[in-house]
């Protein structure tokens, strides 16, 4: 009915009143972001190096992702604003490319003029 296993059940009052095993690294977050007003745009990395070079007592660091998802839990995290580059369409005129036969396909030679669609050319398969 309450979609929940019995273990879970009887697990839960025993840890309903028990603290939270981050929180020594919470407050240490918190201490890093509020040293300087810039800090408050720090993401995962470098929260994670800083914790590192500061050390604090007492405080076990576990590894990137963890620090990520405390990060996410306490209201740290900020996603960065994606700016897609690259994505302006070019005109017609742009894509043409540049008539160096100016239209004159006739040669005096063989082989001189070679023009072909690049899809159009066709190979032998090799084996």
């Amino acid at each position: 009915m309450l979609k929940v296993t019995r273990q879970g059940f009887y697990k839960y009052p025993a840890n309903k009143d028990r603290p939270w095993k981050y929180r020594q690294l919470a407050d240490a977050m918190r201490t890093v972001v509020s040293e300087d007003e810039c800090n408050d745009t720090y993401g995962r990395i470098r929260m994670y190096q800083a914790l590192l070079l500061k050390q604090p007592e007492g405080v076990r660091i576990p590894g990137e992702r963890t620090v990520c998802r405390i990060m996410e839990e306490i209201g740290l995290s900020h996603r960065p604003k994606h700016r897609p580059n690259g994505i302006t369409k070019a005109g017609r005129e742009a894509r043409k490319s540049e008539d160096l036969l100016k239209r004159d396909f006739n040669s005096s030679e063989p082989l001189k003029k070679c023009i072909t669609d690049i899809t159009g050319i066709k190979a032998k398969e090799r084996i």
